[in-house]
């Protein structure tokens, strides 16, 4: 499976997890409180960070591909991270930054 990702800050986690589950059509796969969400869905890992003063930037894009050993970042030509990663790694990821999320 290949999803692509898409990270993006945001002011209030909360309204915007509520918003996002709209949009998507599903509530989020991963909450940290006060930091972090993630959905994934079958072509898409979308992720939001808590990051008030920032809201709308996008921080990276890049792409969740199975059987992916690792993480890696790179910047593209326009200065924009691209990260490339499997599931389990960025999971691993999530509980190292944010601790145990609420909803896995």
């Amino acid at each position: 499976m290949k999803r692509f990702h898409i990270a993006l800050a945001v002011d209030d986690l909360q309204a915007s997890i509520a918003d996002d589950d709209r949009r998507l059509g599903q509530p989020a796969s991963v909450i940290v409180p006060g930091h972090f969400a993630m959905w994934r869905t079958e072509l898409l890992n979308f992720s939001i960070n808590q990051q008030p003063g920032q809201g709308g930037r996008l921080r990276h894009v890049g792409f969740e591909v199975d059987g992916v050993d690792g993480f890696s970042s790179e910047a593209d030509i326009n200065g924009l991270a691209w990260e490339l990663f499997s599931a389990s790694e960025q999971d691993a990821r999530i509980l190292q930054m944010y601790g145990e999320p609420v909803r896995n």
